[in-house]
């Protein structure tokens, strides 16, 4: 008499490899964007502020095209840098607003 045959399945893809992430990962572009023209239009910081609109267009079109660990990565950096660069003209602001009420400050007496 022959044992019950009992089928097995054995996984080819890592657990969880075939999932979709609930939301895509983002790219950052309008806040690139912000970044750069703030940076050429007010202090100058442009330059430093334009890596983040490169990785933010890197990021969209890695998630155009269906990479999605490509997006997140290139969307990290961007993330990153936008939030550096948003510090640098933060202070920078701050710093040009208070040389000019100093001035005004000094003149005035």
């Amino acid at each position: 008499m022959k044992p019950p045959q009992v089928e097995v399945s054995i996984p080819l893809q890592p657990p969880g490899a075939g999932a979709t992430p609930a939301q895509p990962p983002r790219d950052y572009v309008l806040w690139s964007l912000f970044n750069v023209l703030l940076g050429f239009g007010l202090t100058f910081l442009g330059c430093l502020c334009f890596p983040a609109l490169v990785h933010s267009i890197k990021a969209r079109d890695c998630k155009v095209l269906g990479d999605m660990e490509g997006a997140r990565q290139h969307g990290t950096r961007a993330k990153a840098l936008n939030i550096i660069c948003s510090v640098l003209l933060v202070l920078t602001l701050l710093a040009i607003t208070t040389f000019i009420i100093s001035s005004m400050v000094l003149r005035a007496t």
